[in-house]
């Protein structure tokens, strides 16, 4: 029941109220439905959002591609273990070998093709930190493959906000995010 379901919603009690809602980095068609009616109702009410990023922002992106990398003149050859290399490039080879009969329908009518997507995703791959070449080869599944072209629960709120002219911000800067992920080390990568 949409009554019982835990919201993620934490409200801090003021005059207005303010609310907390912990969202989640996956494409917002595969949570929406689970959204309790007090999150939507708040969202819906509020005249001021604040993420934790600001994905509509094209600085924003720019910056979140630029920090994946590595300093200039290294690639992930020259970091990773032989060994775990190969197999990422086998991996890659394999995956952009499948994409053509991971792409739906949809995908093909919206001009998503799997090439476009592969370098859209993969592109740059040997430039990558660690990390960061592990987040994408966690993206690159069949399932997320072929809910590409449907923005995450995130972005979707923010063009919502957007879209029905409310005040918006971002409570991170891209900066504070990559320092955190690229200050992890090869072990805990």
């Amino acid at each position: 029941q949409q009554n019982e379901l835990n919201s993620f919603l934490w409200t801090i009690k003021k005059d207005p109220p303010s609310y907390f809602f912990g969202t989640i980095h996956v494409p917002y068609t595969r949570v929406w439905d689970f959204v309790p009616e007090n999150s939507k109702k708040a969202f819906q009410q509020s005249h001021i959002v604040y993420f934790e990023l600001d994905l509509t922002d094209p600085y924003t992106i720019s910056a979140l591609t630029s920090c994946q990398l590595l300093p200039q003149g290294e690639n992930l050859q020259d970091v990773l273990p032989r060994d775990i290399y190969h197999r990422l490039k086998r991996h890659l080879e394999y995956v952009k070998l499948m994409m053509p009969s991971w792409i739906t329908p949809d995908q093909r009518g919206k001009g998503l093709y799997a090439d476009y997507l592969f370098n859209a995703i993969a592109g740059n791959w040997e430039r990558k930190r660690p990390v960061w070449a592990m987040l994408m080869v966690n993206s690159l599944t069949e399932a997320d493959i072929k809910s590409r072209g449907v923005p995450v629960l995130d972005l979707y709120l923010a063009q919502e906000a957007e879209r029905l002219r409310k005040q918006t911000g971002a409570v991170e800067k891209v900066e504070e995010q990559c320092h955190l992920l690229n200050g992890l080390n090869f072990s805990q990568v």
